[in-house]
């Protein structure tokens, strides 16, 4: 039941990289505060559950299922984008409102992208499950 396995960890980090990619999206107009704290966009680093160099130097009978895992959910270090608005709370002297430099349109294609990955892997899934049930319905059979 390995596929299983391997397509329920990328379910799990790809679930992940989409509440990322939401709360970027929900902090497209947050402002820095006076202070200078901002809410940037983060990014998910995800990969294989363990390297490459274990992957080969293991034994093929004794291989444990592996599939990808989080490795981090780290802030990016885009600048930040100055709006001229006078009239709001956190303008500063000039009336300029410093917000967090999240790109909707890069956001909204890692969305798409995202949900892409998901539904492979759910896709996956069922036709691990197909594959199974017809090799029980095979050893019915036989």
């Amino acid at each position: 039941m390995q596929a299983f396995e391997i397509s329920l960890s990328a379910l799990d980090v790809e679930w992940q990289r989409y509440a990322v990619i939401a709360e970027n999206l929900a902090n497209v107009n947050s402002p820095v505060d006076a202070a200078g704290n901002r809410v940037g966009a983060r990014r998910l680093l995800s990969g294989p559950a363990v390297d490459f160099q274990t992957l080969m130097t293991t034994d093929l009978n004794n291989r444990e299922p592996v599939g990808v895992r989080v490795f981090a959910v780290e802030e990016m270090q885009d600048p930040v984008r100055s709006v001229y608005e006078p009239d709001h709370p956190s303008a500063n002297a000039e009336g300029f409102v410093q917000y967090a430099n999240v790109d909707h349109g890069q956001e909204m294609s890692l969305l798409v992208k995202t949900m892409r990955v998901y539904e492979a892997n759910l896709t996956a899934m069922s036709i691990s499950k197909q594959m199974y049930m017809k090799a029980l319905e095979m050893g019915r059979t036989v």
